[in-house]
């Protein structure tokens, strides 16, 4: 009850900004549509492949409003205060993690929804793209939560936009890692971001070559990532409240 008591309050907190919110959605479908209205000869840009990438293009944004959202709790005191509660970190990470999944989800049909008008044909993959990016989605808010934590009000967005710009460049939503240097190439395979894509890709697709593979590796990252999330969570609430 705590924790949903908890993301219910973050849930409020982040609709209090519907300007932000607007951008982060309309920016994804922008790009959506007007790379459809190009007819770049490319596999990369058909909307069958384009549509996963943009959904994780979109999740960056997340990952933003979650940075955001904690390095301003951190600045007003909040979580000084909620410091002397009996909840735990991980009721926390909870907490902000509830309260985003609804944008998520929100994200995610309108995205598929435009798709769709574009030409994509409907399946139960999309059903199934959609549940699949719910706990990817997961990876993005605990990225968000650890900048939260290491950064203040200010300077939060900041950071959080260089996490928009890896997902741009290494996820393969523009253009294949074997397009590039081998550089770039093992820095795209060391990331996560492009086993997001590939694996929204696969299932949209009913490709699921190397699925198995990617999510192994994805789970641990999403592991890694939440586990540190939490420590330094719990550290920042410890020295925030001596």
């Amino acid at each position: 009850m705590r924790t949903l008591n908890f993301a219910n309050r973050n849930f409020k907190e982040i609709i209090r900004d519907p300007l932000s919110l607007i951008f982060a959605i309309l920016l994804p479908l922008f790009l959506l549509f007007i790379f459809q209205q190009f007819k770049i000869p490319s596999e990369v840009y058909q909307l069958e492949n384009f549509t996963p990438g943009i959904i994780i293009f979109g999740f960056s944004f997340i990952t933003l409003f979650t940075a955001t959202l904690i390095a301003k709790d951190r600045s007003t005191s909040l979580l000084i205060r909620l410091g002397t509660s009996p909840m735990k970190p991980i009721e926390y990470i909870l907490g902000y993690t509830l309260a985003v999944i609804p944008m998520v989800i929100i994200q995610n049909i309108l995205f598929f929804i435009v798709a769709i008008l574009l030409g994509l044909t409907f399946s139960i993959n999309v059903i199934y793209t959609i549940l699949i990016t719910i706990p990817i989605s997961v990876l993005f808010i605990a990225l968000g939560i650890f900048i939260g934590c290491i950064t203040n009000e200010k300077s939060a967005s900041g950071v959080s936009s260089v996490v928009v710009q890896l997902v741009a460049f290494t996820s393969g939503m523009y253009f294949s890692a074997d397009m590039v240097g081998d550089f770039f190439a093992k820095l795209c395979n060391i990331l996560p971001f492009s086993r997001c894509v590939d694996i929204t890709k696969g299932i949209l697709n009913n490709n699921y070559d190397k699925l198995g593979e990617n999510c192994l590796i994805l789970i641990v990252y999403i592991a890694v990532v939440v586990f540190i999330s939490m420590l330094i969570f719990r550290k920042k609430m410890v020295s925030d409240n001596k």
